[in-house]
């Protein structure tokens, strides 16, 4: 009753911000991302009968607090999905920063999901795997497929139509994303209690909502059509909306350092200078950029010219999780 699940994260260009319902993680917009091959995570479970409890090792180091509630949390569901009662040692490699909006519970839960449902004897489909990880962490829903994928919100209560489809595997388009690392600290206010308050007090926020049907319809289309401007203005211009919501939450917030903001107008000004490149930014300081390949060399020189910036990571579309 052992497996070993490899996951990658995903960065939201379209973006999830905002739950319906808590418990279920169900979204209140469908979202969009790409799966980047630079930042993974690799998880072994291993189910064992004389286990009195669960354990958690999160590169070799044994959690306990609030990251240890959410896995053997997320191991319960598996359990009552498969009738049996046994415990888990689950031993995380995780290889991207920790809540520094790098989206590390994306892939972190995806591979959780996959190795625990594999060792405990489930047979899940990729629409099986990504409505079960949902539970987890909403937005690795999207990691259990390689290139774009959107997760549907869907509309019945008890989440079963609310899971992940692929757009375009990641051999579609060879478009490119760097991540920018300003901080690994972790962020002081959680995705989970940013949404929160954004959507309780935010005025800005229904605004957002009416928004996001017109920006996956013309992400979606670019996306077919390897249109890597549109793709581009319409990411950027997503995130920003998103982080303007917060900013008219009681009390506002924001995620970003001094340094994210220069990082977006060193993008801003590659594109002032003919090359094409868009920033993108989920909840957290970090920046993520968009270019193509032939212009990569140019656009990590800049990135890392930036002051503040501490490591730039190049990735590709990644693929989507696998078993080791």
């Amino acid at each position: 009753m052992k497996a070993t699940a490899k996951a990658h994260t995903n960065i939201a260009l379209i973006k999830y911000w905002g739950k319906r319902n808590e418990e279920l993680i169900l979204p209140t917009n469908n979202s969009l991302s790409l799966t980047l091959d630079g930042f993974y995570t690799t998880t072994t479970v291993d189910f064992q009968e004389d286990l009195k409890a669960d354990s958690f090792e999160l590169n070799g180091i044994p959690e306990q607090g609030e990251a240890y509630k959410r896995v053997t949390a997320f191991l319960d569901l598996v359990r009552k999905m498969a009738g049996k009662e046994v415990y888990a040692h689950v031993a995380s490699d995780n290889q991207v920063p920790t809540a520094a909006g790098f989206a590390s519970s994306a892939s972190g839960f995806a591979a959780l999901a996959a190795a625990a449902s594999k060792a405990i004897g489930l047979d899940l489909d990729d629409k099986e795997l990504s409505r079960l990880t949902r539970r987890g962490s909403g937005s690795s829903s999207r990691s259990i497929y390689g290139g774009f994928a959107e997760w549907q919100m869907g509309e019945k209560e008890d989440g079963s139509d609310s899971y992940a489809v692929p757009i375009a595997d990641e051999n579609h388009w060879d478009i490119r994303m760097a991540g920018v690392v300003l901080t690994s600290e972790m962020k002081k206010i959680s995705s989970r209690a940013g949404m929160r308050r954004t959507v309780e007090t935010s005025p800005f926020y229904e605004g957002w909502l009416k928004s996001i049907p017109e920006d996956l319809t013309g992400i979606k289309e670019a996306i077919q059509e390897k249109n890597f401007i549109q793709v581009g203005e319409i990411a950027e211009a997503n995130c920003l909306k998103m982080h303007a919501t917060s900013l008219g939450a009681k009390p506002p917030f924001t995620y970003w350092l001094d340094s994210t903001i220069r990082v977006m107008r060193q993008v801003q000004e590659m594109r002032e200078q003919g090359m094409p490149a868009y920033f993108t930014i989920d909840a957290g300081p970090n920046v993520k950029v968009l270019y193509l390949p032939e212009h990569e060399a140019e656009v990590e020189r800049m990135l890392r010219e930036v002051s503040g910036v501490t490591d730039v990571i190049l990735s590709k579309p990644g693929p989507g999780v696998s078993y080791l």
